[in-house]
Formats: structure tokens, C-alpha cells, sequence
């Protein structure tokens, strides 16, 4: 697999360091020092021009950093700025179709938090999938129930060996289970984003889940 999942940090403005003016750029630089693999650009109020403007300044914060930069849903917007990769949605565009777009440029990681999308997603060549929501959670509208960190063991069996990671209400106190259970990774938006220090909350989560053994 391309990509690191050990930590992805999903971007979300409107819970930046608890409603601080901190520009996007500091926080993902920030996210980045504290062991974040992925920054997953994550803005849904952003379109064309914007998102693409904002990509481009978070794809150059990152460079020398070591962590990965991808984009949701858009593989032209990914294409355009020089991100790693692209993450789908279920309600985004196949991941088929995307791979016929992006060739080989590009890695793809596709949410699946149910037993046939996890088969679909690994028929379709996804090199990771987001597995959850494992626990209530207050970042995104409309989420399923959630699984729990036994419902993780339950999808990776029908996802044919490729790496899950584990999203939903996830902090450093409540992952080690769903590493125990085979997630390769976890999946944080306020964890991190909402923390009055971004770096240091990464710093804390990425210990432990090495110590967790992911």
C-alpha cells in the first residue's frame, strides 16, 4: 500500500483548535509534527476554485513532512494540486470509475463501514477502507449507528486483506480496542482538530497507537 493510515486528520474549519482563527496551513503543519500519517482534506462548504485554492495551500504545508495529503471525493481536485491520494464516500463516484481517471496516480481509500461495501471496496482495488462510525460522534450529520469496536473484526473478515481503519468519536483513551481488533489505523477529526494543541494531541494519539501494536 502506498499510504500510512496509522493516523489520519480530517480537516473541519468549523471545529479548528475550538473556533480559534488559526489558518489551515499552521494546523495540518501542526498535525503533521505530532505523527499524523494523512491530513484528509475534508471541507464540504468548499467548492471548485475555493477548494482547489485551499488544496494547494495545504499540499504545500505539508511538503518535506512525511505525512501524506489526500482529498475527499475529488479526484480532479486531487489530480490538480499533487495530493496522494482521494477518499470516497459511498455516495461519491465509484471507485472504479475514479481508478480509470486517476491510473495509477493516485491512492484511494474508500469508506465501508458494511459488510458488502468492504467486499466491494477490496474487489475494486481500494488500498484502504474507513470502517465506522465505531462510536457516537458529533463531527458529521447523518451517520449510521455505531458498530463498536467489535463490528471492525466483523467487516475486515469480508475485506479481503485490505488495511482498515478505524473512524467515529475516536481518541487516544478509546482506540486500542478497535486496534486489537485489526484496524491498521485510526480516522480523527476532533480529536485533533478541536484541540486547543493540535500537535500535541496528535503527538498523544499516534503513541498510542503504536503502543496499541498498529
Amino acid at each position: 500500500m502506498r499510504l500510512n493510515p496509522a493516523l489520519i486528520v480530517i480537516t473541519d474549519r468549523a471545529i479548528l483548535a475550538g473556533g480559534s482563527n488559526l489558518p489551515m496551513s499552521d494546523a495540518v503543519r501542526a498535525a503533521a509534527a505530532g505523527g499524523a500519517t494523512i491530513i484528509q482534506h475534508r471541507e464540504k462548504h468548499l467548492e471548485g476554485t475555493a477548494f482547489l485554492r485551499e488544496a494547494d495551500e495545504l499540499r504545500a504545508a505539508l511538503e518535506r513532512s512525511g505525512c501524506a495529503f489526500t482529498v475527499n471525493d475529488r479526484v480532479d481536485i486531487a489530480l490538480a494540486c499533487g495530493a496522494e491520494g482521494v477518499h470516497l464516500g459511498q455516495g461519491d463516484l465509484p471507485l472504479s470509475r475514479a481508478k480509470r481517471l486517476a491510473g495509477d496516480r493516485l491512492a484511494f481509500g474508500v469508506s465501508a463501514g458494511k459488510n458488502e461495501w468492504a467486499a466491494q471496496a477490496a474487489e475494486d482495488g481500494a488500498d484502504y477502507i474507513g470502517v465506522g462510525p465505531i462510536y457516537p460522534t458529533g463531527s458529521k450529520e447523518n451517520t449510521r449507528a455505531p458498530i463498536g469496536p467489535e463490528g471492525v473484526a466483523g467487516v475486515l473478515a469480508h475485506a479481503g486483506g485490505v488495511p482498515a481503519v478505524a473512524i467515529g468519536g475516536m481518541n487516544a483513551e478509546n482506540l486500542a480496542p478497535v486496534i486489537a481488533a485489526g484496524a491498521r489505523g485510526v480516522a480523527v477529526i476532533g480529536a485533533v482538530m478541536g484541540a486547543p494543541d493540535i500537535e500535541a494531541a496528535a503527538r498523544e494519539i499516534r503513541r498510542r497507537i503504536e503502543e496499541a501494536g498498529a
